[in-house]
């Protein structure tokens, strides 16, 4: 029995997290990852990235790309007792911008002091994801004794 969770529930989850694993694809089709630090506005991820690099390369060509957002487990008591981390997955689009064509508000959410630095904002990208289809999630909106088992552990949720 898979755990029915609303769409709210799980954005929630996301809104409370900061880090996320972009999953993209390669001019030669080979899959890469790469761990981001990303902020959530309007239903949407965003983070930067070098105007260069590899992953506004990849996500220009292909914007096709994945998301899996860990959730840190841990027993408040006994924080030595390593638990997986829940999960929330899900496949979306994304877009490239020049920092500069951003609004001021969620340039300062994803660069804190360096959105007053010109000469960064000149050479960073901002790439936003916005989530398509369903959330798939392991472990959210469930106790660690219920993540143990695999049926109920695991969650869907429309985006």
């Amino acid at each position: 029995m898979t755990t029915q969770l609303s769409s709210e529930q799980v954005w929630q989850a996301i809104e409370k997290e900061l880090f996320a694993v972009i999953g993209m694809v390669t001019a030669s089709q080979e899959s890469r990852t790469a761990g981001v630090m990303y902020t959530v506005r309007d239903r949407k991820l965003y983070f930067s990235t070098h105007t260069s690099a590899w992953k506004t390369r990849h996500i220009t060509a292909n914007p096709h790309v994945s998301a899996t957002i860990p959730i840190a487990k841990r027993i408040p008591v006994m924080p030595w007792i390593k638990i997986p981390a829940a999960t929330i997955t899900f496949s979306g689009t994304a877009r490239v911008f020049q920092a500069s064509q951003v609004s001021p508000d969620l340039l300062r959410a994803i660069l804190g002091p360096l959105a007053d630095d010109l000469h960064a904002i000149e050479e960073t990208a901002v790439i936003e994801v916005t989530p398509a289809g369903d959330f798939i999630t392991y472990g959210v909106g469930v106790s660690l004794r219920e993540m143990r088992d695999p049926e109920i552990a695991r969650g869907r949720a429309p985006v």
